[in-house]
Order: structure tokens, then sequence, then C-alpha cells
């Protein structure tokens, strides 16, 4: 997940060249990307809110919507080949430029936020040996997670090219660990105590209710779904970014699932739901003994450095193509020499480092972030595929290259109606949560504006700022009144 791969590209005087990724290359960094911290919390995650029943439903809901996902990502990079950053400037193209900043924001800020996860586990799994760093919200675990957070900060800015590799070998590295999971699961797997786990008897409420609790953390994992449309300029064809967002996805989604699965085959869910994180750790130990633990908690943190390599990255490329395309403040569209843009990763690390603090409160550290990771995300992504479906609809308004079809409007109508069941799965929290993130972002639009001497909102913008603005008092009112907690 690199700016620097073979073959370059020349540009105007004065800017670095962008170099060109293959198929290959695009399509281990939609893996590399995805495969993080998700998947080593899933059998927790999981058995905290059903059985094998609802998990089966649950990955069969996100497995179709996601996929729908994957073909409008693929859609528009062919349909739309002149736009570039991916999810961010479908939505400006489509529904005008303050909600495209608000997708630019939105999807930035969950990057960011998804970071902090991959710091909160590192340290929970680490404080299994060493208590002083708890669940990885203690104070120690703060301060030790900043560090790593600035250690990456200065590794990155030395260069992309020492990042690129280190992905690609991490990429490798860290799927090997979770696929030897899965075996020794299936090789320890017990008929009779999965039989057990199928109805989710234990928990409270319909099979309807079971699933929506397990729909964002299925976002969370699958997030890095559209890396590859994201680094689209980058591509050496285009066509390489679709190929590269679906193969990514068909096999971690194998993967994922199956991890989920055999767990409820080894233990009771009740004493899954009670597992520290990563829970995978602990599902292996209770087949094969201790060194199950120790396997997979060194590939979780193979795993999540790598993942927080290539998310820092595709975040402060966000910012920094928004900025090329004026709908952020200049200062963000400032490259080094070696083609990395500084202030963007800058921004992208001090955001981090913010609520990373502020996880420090949160009564779950873990499970806060990764649910504000998705709800921060699914804004974004609705806008991706209600534009797919904008194109579908009126191709020679839309400047499509080639033919719209049937399947195309189907797979977006599709994508839309899952990414909005997933915002009422989401709830009203992390709704008003995001508001509260995504209101002041504002600011930064207000000052692109000035920068370009234009007029700061039309009067369809008004209205949106607005809703922002309503949005974020109320969730802060929520937050003061103790009606939601984080």
């Amino acid at each position: 997940m690199s700016h620097a791969e073979t073959g370059t590209e020349t540009t105007s005087a004065g800017s670095p060249p962008a170099a060109k990724l293959t198929l290959v290359t695009l399509t281990a960094m939609v893996v590399g990307s995805m495969v993080g911290a998700g998947v080593f919390s899933l059998p927790r995650r999981f058995a905290q809110e059903t059985g094998v029943a609802g998990a089966l439903i649950a990955w069969a809901i996100a497995g179709l919507g996601m996929l729908m996902l994957a073909f409008v990502f693929q859609t528009l990079a062919v349909r739309r080949p002149d736009l570039d950053a991916g999810v961010y400037a479908y939505a400006k193209a489509g529904f005008g430029e303050y909600l495209g900043f608000f997708s630019a924001f939105g999807y930035w800020a969950s990057a960011c936020v998804g970071n902090v996860t991959y710091w909160v586990l590192i340290m929970s799994t680490v404080g299994a040996i060493w208590p002083a760093l708890g669940d990885g919200d203690t104070a120690l675990a703060i301060i030790l997670s900043s560090a790593g957070l600035w250690g990456f900060f200065l590794l990155i800015r030395r260069g992309v090219k020492e990042a690129a590799a280190i992905n690609r070998i991490v990429t490798v590295a860290k799927v090997v660990p979770i696929i030897v999971f899965v075996i020794l699961a299936l090789f320890y797997f017990e008929p009779s105590v999965f039989a057990d786990n199928w109805g989710g008897a234990d928990y409270a409420g319909s099979l309807f209710n079971q699933v929506r609790g397990t729909m964002l953390a299925t976002v969370f994992v699958f997030l890095g779904v559209e890396g590859a449309s994201v680094y689209s300029r980058h591509a050496k064809r285009r066509e390489d970014v679709g190929r590269a967002t679906v193969l990514g996805f068909l096999s971690v989604f194998a993967v994922f699932a199956s991890v989920t699965i055999v767990s409820y085959g080894i233990m009771p869910m009740s004493e899954i739901a009670e597992l520290r994180q990563p829970s995978m750790a602990g599902v292996l130990e209770a087949a094969v003994g201790t060194w199950g633990k120790v396997f997979v908690s060194v590939g979780l943190i193979v795993s999540v450095l790598g993942a927080y390599l290539a998310w820092t990255l595709m975040a402060a490329e966000v910012l920094f193509v928004a900025a090329k395309d004026e709908d952020m403040p200049r200062f963000l569209g400032r490259s080094s020499g070696d083609d990395v843009p500084v202030p963007a990763l800058l921004m992208t690390t001090a955001l981090s480092q913010v609520v990373l603090v502020v996880t420090a409160f949160s009564d779950d550290a873990f499970n806060f972030a990764l649910d504000l990771t998705s709800a921060l995300s699914l804004i974004p992504f609705l806008l991706a595929a209600a534009f797919a479906v904008k194109i579908a609809l009126r191709p020679a308004q839309e400047k499509v290259t080639g033919d719209s079809t049937r399947r195309e409007l189907v797979v977006g109508l599709l994508a839309t109606v899952y990414t909005a069941f997933l915002l009422f799965a989401a709830g009203l929290k992390f709704v008003l949560v995001s508001f509260i993130l995504y209101a002041p972002a504002t600011f930064l639009f207000v000052k692109a504006r000035r920068e370009q001497g234009r007029r700061l909102f039309s009067p369809r913008e008004l209205v949106i700022l607005a809703v922002s603005v309503v949005g974020a008092v109320l969730g802060i009112v929520a937050l003061a009144a103790g009606w939601i907690s984080l």
C-alpha cells in the first residue's frame, strides 16, 4: 500500500512523480488494509450478541452487502475514470462540494479512529502478561501507544518506499496465523459445543436484534474494501482498481466468516463473550494450550502494525487529494520530494492522538473506537452507493464512460439499502457522536473557500450545515446529560 512501485509517470514541474501500482500490489493493499485488528476480536464480539444462527445470518447480510459495495467501487472506477481518491471524489461528483467535503472528512476521521483501535488492541494483548497495560486503556498504555503513533509518523515521513516494503512483507505474514487458527479450530472442533451455541438462547431480544448487534463489527472488519479506489491515481491500469477490490474482498470474507463460526465449536459462547481481547487468542488457547495464545498474539501485533501503516497512508492520501481539488485548505496539499503528504500525515496522527486520549474515558475503549470507526465510514459509503445509482439512471448527465447496465443499477440500489440499514443498526448514539466530529470540520471547508475568494455557502449547503450543527449540539447535550455514554 504505497505510492512506490515500479514505473513512474511524468508530472508537472515541481511535482513529485506518482508511482504506478500493479494488480497484485493493489490487491495486497486491499487485503492489507482489511486484515487488521478487527478479525482478532470477532469471536468475543459475536458471542456477546448472538449464537451460530445469528452469526450465519449476519455474515450472509454483511457478505452480500459489502460485495455490492465492492461492485459499486468497481463500477465507479470504470465508469468515471476521471475521479481519483475514491470515496470522497464520488460523493463530490454526485452531490456537491459540501457533501463531498463531509465524505472526505468522515472517511479520513474513520481511518484515524480505526488506527486507535490498533494501539488499544496491541496494548491489551501485551496486557495479558504486563497487567499495568490493562485492556489497553490505562495511562501507561496510552503513553506507549502515543509513542507508537509518532514513531510511525517519523517512519512514513522518511518516504513511502520503506513503508511499501514493510507492508508487502506484513500482508503475507499476518494472514498466516489467521489461516492456521481456522485449521486448528476445525481440528479441535466439538459438534456438541457448536450445537449448544446454535440459538443464542442466553440473549434477550429477537434474532433480528441479535443480528443488528453484530453489524458494526462486520463493517469494521470490511473497512478497506475501497482501498484500491483511494489509490486509483497510482494504478497502472484503471480496470485493475475494480479487480483488486473484488479479489481482495472475496479472499478476506471467507477468512473472517470462518474465524467467527469455528470459534463456536471450541467453547461455550458465554465463555467466549468473557474473553479479553484479542479473543481469538483465548479461543485457540482453550483448544491447544498456551502456545496457541502466544502464536495468535504475535500474529496480531504483526497484523495490526501493518494495517496501521496501510490506513495511515490511506487517510493522509484522502486529505492530500481533497486539498489538491481545493476542497481542503491548501496547506494539506503539500508533499515532500518523496511524494509524502507531510501536513496531511501530521494532521492524521494528531487526530488519532486526540481519540486515543478520549478512549481513557470510555467504558470499553476497543469497542467504542471500533463502533465509532464504522459509524463515521457509513456516510461516505452511502453517498458512493447513491452516486452509483445516479449514474446508472442518468448516464448522459453524469459524463459516464461506456453504457450503464441494469445490473449496475441493481447493485447500486442494494448497496444503498445496505448502508442505510447499517446507519439504522449503528443507532442514534454513534450518529450523534459522529456529528460532534463532523460539525467543527466545517472550519476547514470555510478556510478552503476563503482561500479561493468564493462564497462560503450556497442555500443548500446552509441547510446541510444546520443539520450537522444541530446534530453536534444534540450529541454534546446527550453526553453531558448521560443519555448516551462512551
